[in-house]
């Protein structure tokens, strides 16, 4: 007799990974069940409780997590979904994972900043605003963006990058008084994006660097936590005009759904405010009035 030569599917580790961290952050009283006597193995749910809550076989969703190709249906990750209590962030990440459009690896066309959205830019002189684009790369920022973080104009292209500048400038540590929320959100941006491009090789490039040169990048990156943060506050503490809390909205640009625009705003008369308009003095740059051509910023001084 012949031995069977089916091809077996290539294993998705990302989807395993995903699934088993899900999986080990509820508890059965959580997701409305009565665990059965004795000592218990695993932190969270069996696999087998997560079948039963989304309804599939045992043998079924063991194959799903141990990330084997299924051409599973969208309604059963669904039920996956509500099983694991995912969110819509999660939710999305997970239909991007189990059925990825992988193809060989090849970088990504480079993304461009059109003139017209350059020009928004440098309108908004009492607002810090930036363009990010894929795997948080930095693609533009106006002036009082580049005094509030750092000139990204004037470092080389791949380091432009708001990922990097949080985990690799020391700067960073000092400017962000709650600088683990921050740093855990950049990842948890990163691995949203790694499920829509897992081919991306300059991805694989930054999560590597990262990886090895921050021990905390590499600790929360095998948590596997995904967020999609579109609007909130940031607090800051910045060397030259102190402590600010600043309002973001981080907006679709038309024509690329990898490019956002995510600009900066203050609280009408509070401290914020006015710590604002001391950095676009500071900057050379009006807190009102027409645009002026763009130039080089000065440099931050070192936080003392």
């Amino acid at each position: 007799m012949s031995a069977d030569r089916t091809p077996v599917p290539a294993a998705n580790s990302e989807l395993r990974e995903f699934l088993r961290s899900r999986r080990a952050r509820i508890t059965p009283e959580e997701a409305g069940l009565t665990p059965p006597p004795g000592v218990r193995r695993v932190p969270g749910l069996r696999r087998e409780e997560v079948a039963q809550l989304a309804g599939v076989s045992v043998d079924y969703y063991v194959r799903l997590e141990r990330g084997r190709s299924l051409h599973v249906s969208e309604a059963v990750l669904d039920a996956v979904a509500r099983a694991l209590r995912l969110d819509e962030d999660e939710r999305g990440h997970l239909l991007a994972v189990a059925r990825p459009g992988r193809g060989r690896s090849r970088p990504l066309p480079a993304q461009r900043v059109r003139k017209g959205l350059h020009r928004v830019l440098d309108t908004l002189t009492e607002a810090p605003a930036l363009v990010i684009g894929r795997r948080t790369d930095v693609l533009a920022a106006n002036r009082l963006a580049r005094a509030l973080y750092t000139d990204f104009d004037a470092l080389p292209h791949r380091e432009r990058n708001m990922s990097r500048f949080v985990f690799l400038d020391p700067a960073a540590r000092e400017l962000y008084p709650d600088w683990e929320g921050v740093a855990r959100s950049s990842v948890a941006a990163l691995h949203l994006y790694a499920g829509r491009h897992p081919d991306d090789p300059r991805l694989a490039e930054l999560i590597g660097e990262l990886s090895l040169r921050d021990e905390d990048f590499r600790r929360w990156w095998a948590d596997h936590d995904v967020q999609r943060r579109t609007f909130g506050a940031k607090h800051f503490h910045h060397p030259v005009v102190g402590a600010l809390t600043l309002d973001y909205e981080a907006l679709a640009v038309t024509g690329d759904p990898d490019q956002t625009l995510g600009i900066y705003t203050a609280e009408p008369g509070s401290p914020s405010e006015e710590a604002l308009r001391l950095l676009a003095s500071w900057t050379g740059e009006p807190a009102a009035g027409p645009p002026r051509e763009r130039g080089p910023a000065p440099h931050r001084p070192p936080p003392p």
